[in-house]
């Protein structure tokens, strides 16, 4: 029976872990002490371990690997698996000290580290926005000399828009990285891209991505996070011209970087002839709801069949992705400036699911055709912005 520890700093995947047991699997949790009273699936957990948070979010790596080491005297994982981004670089780490199968450290920078993901595209000729690193001071002046702003100046670690600032000149980027001070190592400095941001959810078996489902934000991270705008994204159909480009561009992105089961979630952006260009990626489910969106457009369960792939894995077994359906979906997700919104408003048979967070209101929405879930989209987007919608500066640092 394999055996899976699943590790994660925020509160979700319980998906995954489901669907890990009912596929014959155990599933153990590994989180931190503040969320051991959400609602994870414990009857689908057979043990459960606990790591206290610092002030900053993190876990004290040797007290980790001490804490695992005790634990793995009666317990003997085939696979760790990081459910969210920030925990990618944390299992990679143990399972390098443990000699434990699967991604390294070495990958999972490419799959967290814009900086090294910049890197890795150019090398493997990957459409990529010119970039430059804030190590040297001559590199700085000679990248800000030869490329017209506007830049945008991006953390290596963070994920989604999280800590980006924009910057107009030469000037300007002088001072944020001057602002930045002995931390200005951990971010990059890129060309700033105009255009639509895409997102391709993904699932890899064998190096191959084998599912790909292309969709498109109808405003930009950015603008949402830095602009208090609503989130908003909406599937693509998978005949259409751009979503087979996406698709193609997706499958030899996720080659080259060396991702070779899992899940993923990759952002591109296409300029003003048409071209698109590499953004991130990831080697985990899409947040956001994403998957949600995902899985009613697609009828594609990412987290579940995730799960099945690394069981899969595990057994040397093949793995057998289900028919995929291509309907039309799109999301819509504000924060809202009451507690306990109260929607019941909001009832067309278009509704596939429906936020249930303090101070939150979202909808998922499917319909027969794309045109039909973007005018929904359009009238809810405005209904929320009247009565509900709230905003906050955008974080510096991700919050759970």
């Amino acid at each position: 029976m394999a055996k899976i520890l699943c590790v994660s700093r925020f509160f979700k995947g319980n998906e995954f872990m489901i669907s890990g047991t009912q596929s014959g699997a155990e599933m153990y949790l590994l989180t931190s002490s503040k969320l051991k009273d959400e609602a994870w699936p414990y009857d689908h957990i057979k043990e459960s371990f606990y790591m206290p948070e610092d002030s900053k979010g993190n876990w004290n790596m040797p007290t980790l690997i001490n804490s695992l080491a005790y634990i793995f005297r009666t317990n003997k994982f085939d696979a760790l698996v990081a459910l969210d981004d920030f925990d990618v670089e944390i299992v990679a780490a143990v399972r390098e000290y443990f000699r434990i199968p699967g991604m390294g450290e070495t990958t999972a920078r490419f799959f967290r580290d814009k900086l090294a993901m910049r890197i890795k595209a150019r090398d493997e000729g990957v459409p990529n926005p010119v970039f430059c690193s804030l190590f040297y001071d001559d590199e700085i002046n000679h990248f800000l000399d030869h490329n017209t702003g506007p830049f945008m100046i991006k953390p290596r670690g963070q994920a989604s828009a999280t800590g980006i600032k924009k910057v107009e000149n030469k000037d300007h980027a002088w001072q944020v990285i001057h602002e930045l001070g002995d931390n200005r190592h951990n971010f990059l400095i890129e060309s700033f891209k105009p255009g639509a941001v895409y997102h391709v959810d993904a699932l890899i078996w064998d190096g191959k991505a084998i599912f790909n489902k292309a969709s498109r934000y109808l405003d930009t991270p950015f603008t949402v996070a830095h602009g208090g705008g609503i989130f908003r994204s909406v599937s693509m159909q998978d005949s259409d011209k751009e979503a087979k480009k996406l698709h193609k561009l997706n499958i030899d992105l996720l080659k080259a970087f060396g991702l070779k089961f899992g899940a993923s979630h990759s952002e591109f952006i296409k300029d003003s002839e048409g071209n698109f260009f590499f953004l991130e990626t990831s080697s985990r489910v899409g947040g956001a709801h994403l998957a949600e969106m995902v899985e009613a457009a697609s009828e594609i369960n990412l987290w579940a069949e995730w799960a099945k792939i690394e069981i899969a894995m595990i057994e040397k077994k093949n793995y057998i992705l289900p028919k995929s359906a291509n309907h039309s979906a799109g999301i819509v997700v504000s924060l809202s400036r009451y507690q306990h919104p109260e929607t019941c408003e909001f009832n067309e048979p278009e509704i596939y699911w429906r936020m249930d967070k303090d101070h939150h209101v979202g909808f998922i929405l499917r319909a027969s055709s794309d045109e039909k879930v973007i005018d929904l989209l359009e009238n809810y987007t405005q209904r929320i912005n009247e009565k509900y919608h709230a905003s906050l500066p955008a974080p510096d640092r991700p919050t759970n």
